[in-house]
């Protein structure tokens, strides 16, 4: 008797039949970048909505193809421009290397995504799953995606015990994630509908929280649902304290401009405008004092003759990594000075279309109004 191999112990064309005709029923079929296979579009989406709701991206989608319509304006587009438009969606490392994705596509394919998963996976910013993702809508390539919703939904059908995101698990992960790929053959639009499908089941049935295990095509054969488990799986991350840091940033106005200073291209917000910084980022269990007025208007002084400086009220803002408290100081000038290299005035009353981080942007839009600055 031929001995099963682990890829046909793990084989199972019901449940990828299952998830099939519940997506061409049930699933979510009028999303702007459906009914398409132009893979521009396709890979535009789905580095979009690496770690944002599509609720987020909706509004972003359109305005990104307005402005960059195809592969080539992307790629010849300035990098400001870019990040303008990317501006407020967040993780900005995706942005950077969605410009220089673009700019590889166009150099090394001539503008033509290729359609081998492999190859999609080299170019910047597109990981494994995302690169299955846009061979399977853009050109029918049979490859298995594995994001965060595909594991949530493997947990739980299959009652995994152990944190999806350690490397044992996930690659036992990605080994039942192949194994259970629909045939393609003499089935035209499976691997989209069942590509598609697991995305959907995770997004709109189960959630993290609250499932809805009533609707689910995958509820007789799931582990979790069977043993009252749902809000135990997937098995989350062990936590960690989240770090706490602190900086202070100059809101340098003068005669309706504020100062803006040019980001590095890695790290925090990297490659956009920003405020100026007093300190960088400091742990907060730091013995450095916090920044005063004193040390803002010293920091500043590069800038112009210093005609008041006052704390605005402290907001916070918190990164995947690290929790920033942010003390923003108004620092209005009596006479300007040459700016130093990096740094640029921009019009308070157009500020809302400078590339900014989002919680720069909202305190300048809250600033902008008049009555704060005369």
């Amino acid at each position: 008797m031929k001995r099963l191999t682990e890829f046909d112990q793990l084989a199972d064309p019901t449940f990828s039949k299952a998830v099939i005709d519940w997506q061409r029923s049930h699933g979510r079929h009028t999303l702007p970048w459906q009914n398409t296979t132009d893979a521009y579009r396709v890979w535009l989406s789905e580095i979009m909505l690496q770690q944002t709701q599509v609720a987020a991206v909706l509004g972003y989608y359109a305005r990104f193809l307005e402005r960059f319509p195809k592969v080539h304006a992307l790629a010849e587009a300035p990098s400001e421009d870019v990040m303008a438009h990317w501006s407020g969606l967040g993780y900005y490392t995706r942005a950077r290397n969605l410009h220089a994705c673009a700019k590889r596509v166009v150099q090394d394919y001539d503008g033509v995504f290729p359609s081998d998963p492999a190859l999609l996976a080299d170019l910047p910013g597109i990981g494994r799953s995302t690169a299955a993702a846009i061979a399977a809508f853009s050109s029918g390539v049979r490859a298995a995606i594995l994001d965060g919703n595909v594991k949530r939904v493997f947990a739980r059908v299959f009652g995994i015990d152990a944190y999806p995101g350690l490397k044992p698990i996930e690659d036992a992960l990605w080994r039942r994630a192949d194994a259970l790929l629909p045939e393609v053959a003499g089935n035209p639009g499976a691997i989209e509908a069942y590509t598609q499908g697991l995305m959907d089941l995770g997004a709109t049935l189960c959630t993290r929280s609250r499932p809805d295990c009533g609707r689910c095509p995958l509820q007789a054969r799931c582990v979790a649902f069977a043993t009252g488990r749902t809000a135990e799986l997937p098995v989350r991350k062990p936590k960690k304290a989240t770090p706490e840091k602190r900086t202070a940033l100059l809101v340098v106005v003068d005669r309706g401009d504020v100062l803006l200073e040019q980001r590095p291209q890695t790290g925090i917000w990297g490659g956009l405008l920003s405020l100026p910084e007093v300190g960088g980022h400091v742990p907060m269990d730091d013995d450095e004092p916090p920044v005063c007025t004193s040390s803002v208007a010293a920091a500043a002084g590069p800038f112009g003759t210093i005609d008041e400086v006052r704390p605005l009220s402290p907001l916070v803002h918190v990164f995947t990594h690290y929790k920033l408290h942010i003390a923003p100081f108004a620092v209005t000038l009596a006479t300007r000075a040459a700016l130093p290299p990096g740094h640029v005035w921009w019009k308070l009353d157009t500020i809302g279309e400078a590339p900014l981080p989002a919680p720069v942007k909202k305190l300048l839009l809250d600033l902008a109004r008049p009555s704060l600055f005369g």
